[in-house]
């Protein structure tokens, strides 16, 4: 073969180029790392040598490697046996279903050992459906746990349900005051009831036992086999550092960097992975993100193209299903919500949050914000914009997280300065029928205003935030076509459905403006580094419905098949 051949030409299918002009061609040539050319039919097969490995695509669709651009890799490996017990739908439906599971869990373990799982979801629990008063509560755990403490995230990862004897072993009971951000539920006894709400987690996350750095290695390989199957290529880390280093579920730790930097630079890290680090904690001030910028250092790989810190993370607010995000209007059962910032009032925690973000501006860091009120998001827009007068970056390409119920006037704000956001369609799939309940469905329809974003001129990412969702990016790009409900099919918003270009770019080039990647990632162009997603069918004209039926055949990831079905 000669050093001009290709060393791999799919051909004869339906290739969505997801340039400016959303293209499409019939073929696409790689050599090494790169794609070489893309273009018709008869052009790729031309190109062909002895030594070319030739995919006959039969009409299938090809795409760029999907950028899943807000993923908690490490924390969603590290959801999955053997490191935590599933308690999500829909793995169990009950809260019976729930202590079966750790009851199983606890006859296998050591005396005293922690039971960790993740992803229960109050609505897909039989008890609470049946009764709105009920939620979980420590005394269910206590029954089948009465010795060996038990910590479960919620689905969101903003709620932990334990039992007493983790309650005892963190020093939790009713007189204990909360972090600020925080709740602890409390009974009509005025005990806690193991509900610990945002910042409160922190009281029981200390107490987890830390994985070592090598169980980290081996739940991120896991990951990305998994993304692989899916054909994703890339994806956002968002929050590795100091500010969380003893959340296991957050994926926050320092020794996650040290994973991924190990498998990075022994060339097992088959994925490209931005991270976002977080140098403060949920409820956390300016003071702690001063302290953990001076500690992070920006950290350096052995490949930038692979592994690289490209901005900080900082919480705003809570989540809309648990009320803790901050809106104008109230909850539809009370309550505005508030800031997960330090501060004794709202105007401190507004001064403290644009002191935070100025901070992390004026260091030269791309800042991703994790924010969903309204009331909240306009703060964050507008101390964007504050930090810039102040300290003008022309490019810093700061971005809202999740974003669920911005507002026009917001929207025009980041689109005037190259803001970004990044949106959750699939958690809209999931959460729109709750949110009905919540916020009324008036709000609901307009959560997550896809449609609006884009015609303001937002280059809008989507993201699963796993473990959050899975990281299926078909099921998001349906979502942003259909805006239908996983419980119901009822269509909540339908105004603010997109076309299939937009959905797509969402996963492809705008997460690759995200990394500040798009001259080298996230379309398939010549020059650009050859990572594909090869499908089984083809994809333009298909029912946005069938669109999550799609398998994907092969993955290409630098100029390699990392994925064949």
């Amino acid at each position: 073969m000669s050093d001009s051949t290709p060393t791999l030409v799919l051909t004869g299918g339906q290739v969505l180029t997801v340039d400016d002009g959303f293209t499409v061609a019939e073929g696409v040539a790689v050599r090494g790392r790169a794609i070489v050319a893309v273009g018709s039919d008869a052009e790729m097969r031309a190109l062909a040598g002895p030594g070319t490995r030739v995919v006959e695509l039969g009409g299938r669709a090809v795409l760029p490697g999907i950028n899943d651009s807000h993923l908690h890799g490490a924390a969603y490996g590290m959801t999955k046996p053997p490191f935590a017990i599933a308690v999500g739908h829909p793995a169990v439906g009950s809260i019976a279903d729930i202590a079966d599971a750790v009851g199983r869990a606890v006859r296998t373990a050591r005396p005293g050992e922690w039971i960790i799982g993740l992803g229960w979801d109050p609505g897909y629990l039989r008890e609470c459906l049946a009764d709105p008063r009920r939620f979980p509560h420590r005394r269910d755990l206590d029954a089948v746990a009465p010795d060996n403490p038990v910590c479960l995230t919620d689905f969101s990862s903003h709620m932990l349900w334990v039992n007493s004897a983790a309650l005892r072993q963190c020093g939790i009971g009713a007189s204990s005051v909360p972090p600020g951000g925080g709740v602890i539920d409390l009974g009509p006894d005025g005990e806690p009831t193991g509900i610990l709400r945002e910042a409160a987690q922190g009281l029981v996350q200390t107490a987890l036992p830390s994985p070592t750095v090598d169980r980290r290695r081996h739940a991120i390989q896991n990951v990305i086999a998994e993304l692989h199957s899916r054909g994703i290529t890339s994806y956002t880390e968002p929050g590795l550092g100091p500010g969380g280093a003893t959340t296991l579920f957050g994926g926050l730790s320092t020794d996650n960097w040290t994973a991924y930097a190990d498998l990075a630079a022994t060339g097992e890290l088959q994925a490209r992975v931005s991270v976002l680090l977080l140098p403060a904690p949920m409820g956390g001030s300016a003071d702690d993100v001063r302290k953990g910028l001076a500690e992070l250092r920006r950290p350096e790989s052995a490949d930038p193209r692979l592994l690289r810190a490209i901005g900080v993370k900082v919480f705003a607010d809570g989540v809309p299903p648990n009320r803790t995000a901050w809106m104008n209007e109230p909850y539809s059962d009370g309550g505005h919500g508030a800031l997960c910032v330090h501060g004794a009032t709202p105007a401190l925690q507004v001064d403290e949050l644009r002191e935070m973000i100025r901070t992390a501006h004026e260091a030269g860091f791309q800042l991703g914000v994790h924010v969903t009120g309204d009331r909240a998001i306009d703060t964050v827009v507008d101390a964007f914009v504050a930090a810039n007068e102040a300290t003008p970056r022309p490019d810093a390409r700061h971005y809202v997280i999740h974003g669920d119920f911005i507002g026009a006037g917001s929207l025009a704000k980041l689109a005037a300065h190259g803001y970004g956001i990044n949106m959750n369609p699939a958690i809209k799939w999931t959460i729109s029928d709750l949110m009905d309940e919540v916020v009324g469905p008036e709000r609901s329809a307009c959560q997550w205003p896809v449609r609006s974003a884009v015609e303001a001129g937002v280059a809008v990412c989507a993201s699963s935030d796993a473990p959050i969702t899975e990281p299926d990016w078909r099921q998001g790009v349906s979502a942003m076509m259909l805006r239908e409900s996983k419980a119901s099919g009822r269509r909540s918003g339908p105004e603010q459905c997109v076309g299939l270009a937009e959905a797509l770019r969402a996963y492809t080039v705008n997460a690759a403006r995200q990394d500040f990647a798009e001259e080298w990632k996230g379309t398939v162009e010549v020059g650009k580094v050859a990572d594909l997603c090869v499908l089984d069918r083809p994809l333009l004209d298909l029912d946005p419905h069938a669109i999550t039926d799609a398998e994907v055949d092969l993955t290409v990831f630098d100029g390699r098949v990392v994925h064949e079905r």
